[in-house]
């Protein structure tokens, strides 16, 4: 880890949702507000940089006006919340879709497709959930049946807008059943795979990554990554964290982002964004 001073010059600011931001479900903190406030008067830009789709997002994100833009799928997309803009997308090529139905087709394992800013499931499955709840207890089974669209044959569904397939999302419910997918995947040049949660893995194109979205951003200012704070928990969140001058874990993340962060704060439940900011901003 970084021997810290008291030099930053951080201008941005990019936050993980889910088990890092958010506290207790889809809710923002009173001191996490406060500091989102505080930042935006010295002239800070917050991002919020998450796995999920644009219809997926909680309606908290669009009553904070401190929080100027959003990406999505682990980078898929850009969106500006001033004007719910689309500014930025770097979505799976056709075929390397293709290449995922056909193998994701002959494992079996739950299978989801994000289009346009919709995430998609089969029919089947989403169903099945409601009916059997029980083969289903390593998912979030309420959050999956609020933010999913069930379709007819996912994998023909997924081959037939293959040209704008933002992300693919394959859940299961064992390690082997992880390394089996990698084995699978794993050798396709054109796919970055990557986890948000123990028991899925997550499909995007060749440069897809939250960290690559938020070079978009710096860019598109005029700042650098030594402007950058970001503070994540899950895989999908490491190159973001190695690329941010001050990448910030929260204390119950992965193993794999405890050890690459430079400073570990605590959890979201005890306001450790609003730590971090506290610490490194403001």
């Amino acid at each position: 880890m970084k021997k810290f001073s008291d030099n930053f010059d951080i201008k941005m600011v990019g936050l993980d949702l889910d088990g890092t931001t958010l506290k207790y479900g889809d809710v923002l903190s009173e001191r996490t507000l406060d500091t989102f406030r505080r930042a935006k008067e010295k002239g800070v830009h917050i991002v919020i940089a998450t796995g999920r789709t644009g219809r997926s997002l909680p309606p908290v994100l669009f009553d904070v006006p401190e929080i100027e833009y959003v990406i999505t799928s682990n980078g898929a997309h850009i969106i500006r919340l001033e004007d719910m803009r689309t500014i930025y997308e770097d979505i799976i090529k056709p075929e390397d879709v293709s290449i995922v139905v056909e193998r994701a087709r002959a494992m079996g394992y739950v299978f989801e497709a994000f289009v346009d800013g919709t995430a998609y499931i089969d029919r089947v499955v989403y169903e099945g959930m409601q009916r059997e709840p029980e083969k289903y207890k390593y998912r979030d089974i309420e959050y999956v049946l609020r933010t999913r669209r069930p379709i007819e044959d996912i994998y023909s569904f997924t081959e037939s807008h293959g040209n704008r397939i933002e992300n693919i999302s394959i859940t299961f419910e064992g390690e082997d059943d992880r390394r089996r997918i990698f084995n699978e995947l794993g050798d396709v040049d054109g796919l970055t795979l990557t986890s948000s949660f123990t028991n899925n893995v997550e499909i995007g194109g060749s440069t897809t990554s939250k960290a690559q979205a938020l070079m978009h951003l710096l860019d598109m200012l005029h700042l650098t990554p030594e402007n950058l704070m970001t503070c994540g928990d899950s895989p999908n969140d490491g190159k973001m964290i190695e690329l941010a001058e001050v990448g910030v874990a929260m204390a119950d993340s992965h193993p794999y982002i405890l050890g690459i962060a430079d400073y570990v704060t605590d959890t979201c439940f005890e306001d450790g964004v609003a730590k971090a900011i506290e610490r490194f901003v403001l």
